[in-house]
């Protein structure tokens, strides 16, 4: 008790030396005497065996949920059982003229304005496209016999195109070295629908009997054609929608 004492005595003088003496006892009352001391527990709390349990109990629990979770296929596993393979009786070009329909509608949607125009809008769209459901036609290509090749992608992987022609055949088209040609048409095709009159007549053949002169001489309808180089196409449709593409010369053209 005497040091403590002596201890509160040398803390209130060297107050007093530099304050007056009422703030002296403020200071020391309630910076010294009553100043909380906080301590660091030196041993870790006493363990609950209730929660042991519990937190043993969610731990088996979250592995067992995890084991039985099944695991994604990886690409080879994909490719070795064929998942993304078109079988034989699938390879048929009618099958995928609605899928070119739809096409057509998102590629027009896309492009806008620029479906008439082209430029550097129109191919910065086409490079972020989508073509499945494409109708293409190889224009230029380092191996010759594969120059004429026509059809619709059903598939647009990232170094090959897979093309179903109208003879029902599936081709697999490399990009690198190729250029592919594209017909988008500006307007969809107008399609109409027949109804027959109590007369035998029907409303198709009417309008066509009023307007069979007028029909020689209208046009068909607009189109855009673009040409795309494969090798600037060697990403996944994926990437390539969230890929920015910068404005540069190839040293092949």
């Amino acid at each position: 008790m005497d040091s403590k004492r002596k201890e509160q005595s040398i803390a209130a003088v060297l107050l007093t030396r530099a304050h007056e003496p009422d703030e002296a006892n403020r200071i020391f009352t309630e910076k010294v005497q009553q100043r909380p001391l906080f301590l660091a527990p030196s041993s870790p709390p006493r363990s609950d065996a209730r929660a042991a349990r519990r937190r043993a109990q969610q731990k088996k629990t979250q592995a067992r949920k995890k084991a039985l979770k099944p695991k994604p296929l990886s690409a080879a596993q994909r490719r070795k059982l064929g998942l993304y393979d078109i079988p034989r009786e699938g390879q048929k070009y009618a099958l995928f003229v609605p899928l070119h329909n739809l096409w057509l509608g998102y590629i027009r949607e896309l492009l806008g304005p620029e479906i008439y125009t082209g430029g550097e809008g129109a191919a910065a769209k086409l490079c972020s496209a989508d073509f499945h459901g494409g109708e293409v036609e190889v224009v230029r290509s380092g191996c010759v016999s594969r120059v004429g090749i026509k059809g619709i992608v059903v598939k647009d992987s990232r170094f090959a195109f897979e093309i179903i022609t109208p003879k029902n055949h599936l081709k697999l088209v490399p990009k690198e070295g190729t250029v592919f040609r594209l017909q988008v048409p500006a307007q969809p095709a107008v399609t109409t629908t027949t109804t027959t009159k109590p007369d035998g007549i029907t409303e198709n053949q009417e309008t066509d009997r009023a307007v069979a002169k007028e029909s020689d001489t209208h046009d068909p309808p607009p189109s855009m054609a673009f040409e795309i180089h494969g090798e600037q196409f060697r990403f996944r449709s994926a990437d390539r929608a969230s890929k920015k593409f910068r404005a540069h010369f190839s040293k092949k053209l």
